[in-house]
């Protein structure tokens, strides 16, 4: 069974590495390797590069991760308890 916030943590600071990794390869290789096209398109807002528009893409990174988080812990969780099998107990060790 999966916990909604340690997953919500995970991914959401996960997405945030992820922006701040995409935005620095922007900054530093040419333009026809930038994902500046696609993070104005998943992030609403997001311009490239002015520094309120990092922050937005920042905050917005997260929510996404959390957004993912909000999906997929239930639904794994639901199918989890309704499939998985049960584990069998270890034997008891002898002291």
């Amino acid at each position: 069974m999966f916990h909604l916030k340690v997953w919500m943590w995970s991914l959401g600071i996960a997405s945030m590495a992820s922006f701040v990794l995409c935005v620095v390869w922007g900054l530093v290789t040419t333009e026809a390797l930038h994902m500046h096209e696609f993070l104005e398109q998943v992030l609403p807002g997001f311009t490239w590069l002015t520094p309120a528009s990092f922050v937005l893409g920042f905050i917005e990174s997260f929510l996404w991760g959390a957004y993912a988080a909000i999906v997929f812990v239930p639904l794994h969780n639901f199918f989890h308890r309704r499939w998985a099998t049960p584990r069998a107990t270890p034997p008891a060790r002898e002291s």
